[in-house]
C-alpha cells in the first residue's frame, strides 16, 4: 500500500479544513491537488487561454509544477491567493474534463508521496491517484450545508452570490464531476464514507483520526 491518506468529495463538504487538520494532528505532510488545476487554469488564463477548449499539448509540456514540502509552485513561482479566486475555481473545474490535463497531472501528484507519508485531498484520489491507498475517505454533506460553508469562505464566491445562487453552482459542479467521461467524483468501494452535515470540524478529524490509526497509519507527533 502506499503512503497516503485519500480524502475525496465533492465541493463544500468540509474536505479541505478536514485534511488540513487531520495531518496536523499526524504530523504528515497536506497536498491538496485541486491547487493543481487551478494552476494549469491560472497559467492558461494568462496565456490567453479559453478552458472551454482543449489546452495545447506543448503548453502543457511548458508547465512546470511540484510541491515543495505543502507549497505548490507553478513555474517556479508560488501562486499565492490567485488560486483561491472563485474565476479560478471555474476554470480549473472546466479543465479538469480534459483527459490530457489529468494525464499530465497524474505523475505530478504521485511524485508528492514519494518517501514521506501524506494527506491528499481531492476528487479522484482513492479511485484513480492512489487506488491501493493506505486508507480513504469520502467526505461529504447536504448540498445546503455544502453552499453555507462556501458562502462563508473569502474569494471562493462571486460577488452578489446568495444561499440560491451558491447552491445551484455546487449542483452544475457535482453533476459535472460526476458525469465527466475521465475520473468522474464518485467514493472507491473501499472507502469510508464521512457525511459531515450538521458535525463540527473536531468530531469530523476525531472520526479521520480514529480510522486512521485503525488502519495503521503512523502517528508522527507520537500520539498527541
Amino acid at each position: 500500500m502506499s503512503t497516503v491518506v485519500a480524502i475525496d468529495g465533492p465541493a463544500g463538504a468540509g474536505k479541505s479544513t478536514a485534511a488540513k487538520l487531520l495531518a496536523a494532528r499526524l504530523g504528515i505532510s497536506y497536498i491538496n491537488t485541486g491547487s493543481l488545476y487551478r494552476a494549469l487554469a491560472l497559467a492558461a488564463a494568462s496565456s490567453g487561454m479559453d478552458p472551454h477548449n482543449e489546452l495545447p499539448a506543448n503548453f502543457l509540456e511548458a508547465q512546470k509544477l511540484e510541491f515543495r514540502g505543502e507549497t505548490l509552485f507553478l513555474n517556479d513561482r508560488d501562486p499565492g491567493a490567485a488560486l483561491r479566486s472563485a474565476e479560478c475555481a471555474a476554470n480549473a473545474s472546466l479543465i479538469s474534463k480534459q483527459p490530457a490535463v489529468r494525464d499530465f497531472l497524474l505523475p505530478v501528484q504521485r511524485n508528492a508521496a514519494k518517501a514521506q507519508w501524506i494527506v491528499m485531498e481531492g476528487r479522484d484520489i482513492g479511485t484513480v491517484i492512489f487506488p491501493d491507498a493506505q486508507i480513504k475517505f469520502f467526505v461529504t454533506a447536504s448540498l445546503e450545508e455544502r453552499a453555507k460553508r462556501r458562502l462563508a469562505q473569502q474569494g471562493e464566491i462571486a460577488d452578489g452570490a446568495d444561499l440560491d445562487s451558491v447552491m445551484a453552482e455546487i449542483r452544475r459542479r457535482d453533476e459535472q464531476d460526476s458525469k465527466r467521461e475521465t475520473a468522474p467524483l464518485r467514493p472507491a468501494e473501499d472507502a469510508v464514507m464521512v457525511d459531515t452535515t450538521g458535525l463540527g470540524i473536531e468530531e469530523v478529524v476525531e472520526l479521520l483520526v480514529r480510522s486512521c490509526r485503525q488502519a495503521g497509519v503512523p502517528d508522527l507527533h507520537g500520539g498527541c
